[in-house]
């Protein structure tokens, strides 16, 4: 069996009006994120990985003209959660998560991997914050709005 990689990266995906792309986790309802993924290699660059995980997870491409993805150069380390540890090596609890935004032009339909995800929707950042499952995903949410590049 291969393991995952515990470091991931976090993509938070908006609208300038700062409406958020909330996702739905397939194999735990109720669980709304943002797109959310493991490096697939240990050398794998933090922005391919952001931009894989966008691609695979909403069919959005991130390099579209428009689109700006946005490495904010924060991490934070939590804790996995037991349920989600059989998928790491023995002894692994921790996960290093890197945060990403991207802005996209306006709201849009997004094409969802139906193994990873079973709804999707829109909706202002502080309903997103609300319902975001993660506080490392609502913390970046609410951050959106004190962007350096929101200046």
């Amino acid at each position: 069996m291969d393991f995952k990689i515990p470091e991931s990266v976090l993509v938070v995906i908006h609208t300038p009006e700062l409406q958020v792309l909330l996702i739905e986790r397939a194999n735990h309802p109720g669980f709304w994120q943002s797109v959310t993924g493991s490096l697939d290699r240990p050398d794998e660059a933090l922005a391919a990985a952001a931009l894989r995980e966008v691609a695979e997870e909403t069919g959005i491409d991130a390099r579209a003209p428009g689109h700006f993805l946005r490495d904010w150069r924060r991490s934070a380390s939590y804790e996995i959660f037991p349920q989600w540890r059989h998928r790491y090596a023995p002894g692994v609890t921790r996960n290093v998560e890197h945060v990403f935004s991207l802005e996209i032009p306006a709201v849009r339909a997004v094409l969802l991997a139906p193994h990873e995800h079973i709804a999707q929707q829109w909706l202002p950042q502080q309903q997103a914050a609300a319902l975001a499952f993660s506080h490392t995903n609502r913390d970046a949410i609410l951050a959106l709005s004190e962007a350096p590049w929101r200046a």
